[in-house]
């Protein structure tokens, strides 16, 4: 796998987004962070659902990011692969495909 900086190219597409129509775009990261903010689940339990979504999306931005912000929230890798593996029990094995991408964000690449 190539070597990229996944987490740069997801803050250059916010901004790319937010210089377009930046009201539009706070509204969506007032929004993002108001879900993701504790409440009655954890911070890190909502950023493992994260994970499990972003690996049966297939949306590798999102793997990447999820998983940096559950391990800063203290998630374990057990914890991340157990996520993981209820992706692909409900999205199958596409989803077990993008565990690379996991396991290269875990590795901080």
């Amino acid at each position: 796998m190539e070597n990229r900086n996944i987490m740069g190219e997801v803050m250059d597409t916010m901004n790319f987004a937010g210089k377009i129509l930046p009201e539009i775009q706070q509204k969506f990261m007032d929004f993002n962070k108001a879900v993701l903010s504790e409440g009655k689940l954890s911070v890190k339990t909502k950023e493992l659902i994260a994970i499990a979504l972003s690996l049966a999306g297939n949306c590798e931005w999102c793997i990447t990011y999820h998983t940096r912000m559950a391990l800063s929230n203290g998630a374990t890798e057990e914890e991340i692969m157990e996520a993981a593996y209820v992706a692909v029990l409900m999205a199958g094995a596409p989803a077990l495909m993008h565990v690379q991408i996991l396991k290269d964000a875990l590795k901080g690449r």
